[in-house]
């Protein structure tokens, strides 16, 4: 007859092992609970989304303009702040071409902006700058002024190859 001893330090394998995957469940766990808060924004990629030079502007865009914070967006080299969006940005847009749009300078980097006469949306595109980034936001819920101010850096990341010039600054032909 043979005896059977048991240690009772001797642990099972699996113990160890429900130790680390309870540890791992708990992280899980509190790090979905960290970003069910936002939404992530639904924004289309612009057609030169996946230039280089669109990848350095938005490696420094901010976290927050006005008192709208930065959110996940599903595609490249796009960005939102505030939820329900306050502010999008695509990067990789079509450059614009000259316009009678009105054109304005902030820290050195040029935006033309139209406004949808039905919404009274503004879209605000770089000028003289390849690829183009286009912002997007209403007015009266975040100011422009707000918005170009905290963007027109990160904006700056992309060389500027014209500026904008006014009708008394041009050339007579």
């Amino acid at each position: 007859m043979s005896k059977l001893r048991m240690n009772s330090e001797v642990k099972p394998k699996c113990y160890a092992n429900s130790k680390k995957f309870a540890a791992m469940f708990a992280c899980f766990i509190a790090l979905t609970s960290l970003t069910a808060c936002s939404s992530t924004a639904a924004v289309d990629a612009a057609p030169d989304a996946a230039n280089p030079l669109c990848a350095e502007m938005m490696v420094v865009l901010p976290d927050t303009i006005g008192d709208a914070d930065r959110r996940t967006t599903t595609s490249q080299s796009t960005s939102a702040w505030g939820d329900p969006s306050k502010v999008v940005l695509r990067c990789g847009v079509q450059v614009p071409t000259p316009t009678s749009d009105p054109c304005v300078s902030v820290n050195d980097v040029d935006w033309v902006a139209h406004e949808d006469e039905k919404s009274g949306i503004w879209t605000l595109t770089t000028y003289g700058r390849t690829p183009a980034t286009e912002v997007v936001l209403d007015p009266n819920v975040i100011p422009s002024s707000t918005v170009l101010a905290s963007l027109s850096d990160a904006a700056a990341k992309i060389p500027a190859q014209k500026a904008c010039v006014s009708v008394d600054k041009s050339e007579k032909l």
